[in-house]
């Protein structure tokens, strides 16, 4: 019995990686064709709206001007994006600096305010692959919040220290009743990957009170 549960455990790990393992390279396919193919189109653009400032009169240069500008934004936000989607990317910046540009392009979409405190000696990790699990957790979270939570703020704090990092994310939103809210995808995958890293998980949220999210990391059990 106890051989078979064991069995069932190893089974389902395994499945939980390739899964992970299928959603990164989904990631990286679709972050390369946002940087290549929708990135050149969008420098092209740019090109031949600077090239259309010079022969328009003033009155419509004004247009065409917050049009270019418009352009050279979506460029910006595109070029960001793909990044936070491509796990090599991931890797050689690693986990504090990516979560910083995703902050930062949280802040550019004017959707929601971001905030990032990081406190403690910065620790590296020993495996990269669990820096991009854990961006994936909190890119999970930022998308419910920017979803559903109706906040103006999220905030996220980073403690390290030689042995753990512990995250704390907190939105100021509408929350929710856990009891009442059956667990979608979202949720689940966050779990999921806390679970890979043997990291402790706690998602609690009060309606009117806003979502918060915690997780202790340990550098040892990596």
């Amino acid at each position: 019995m106890f051989k078979q549960i064991k069995q069932k455990q190893e089974f389902e790990e395994e499945l939980i990686k390739t899964q992970q393992e299928i959603q990164e390279e989904t990631f990286k396919h679709v972050g390369r064709e946002l940087h290549d193919n929708i990135g050149q189109l969008l420098v092209y653009s740019t090109m031949q709206m600077n090239s259309a400032l010079k022969s328009v009169d003033d009155i419509t240069k004004s247009k065409v001007t917050k049009a270019s500008e418009s352009l050279k934004q979506s460029l910006e936000e595109v070029r960001a994006l793909s990044k936070s989607l491509n796990s090599d990317v991931i890797f050689n910046l690693g986990f504090n600096k990516s979560l910083h540009n995703e902050i930062q392009r949280l802040n550019k979409s004017g959707l929601i305010t971001a905030k990032l405190n990081t406190a403690g000696d910065l620790v590296e990790f020993e495996n990269n692959k669990d820096e991009v699990i854990l961006f994936r957790i909190l890119q999970e979270f930022f998308s419910n919040t920017l979803k559903y939570s109706e906040a103006e703020v999220l905030t996220v704090d980073l403690s390290y220290d030689n042995e753990s990092l512990v995250i704390k994310v907190t939105d100021n939103g509408v929350g929710f009743d856990k009891s009442l809210v059956e667990e979608g995808s979202g949720m689940t995958n966050m779990k999921k990957r806390a679970e890979m890293l043997q990291a402790e998980f706690n998602l609690k949220s009060e309606i009117g009170k806003g979502t918060e999210l915690k997780i202790f990391y340990s550098f040892r059990s990596s």
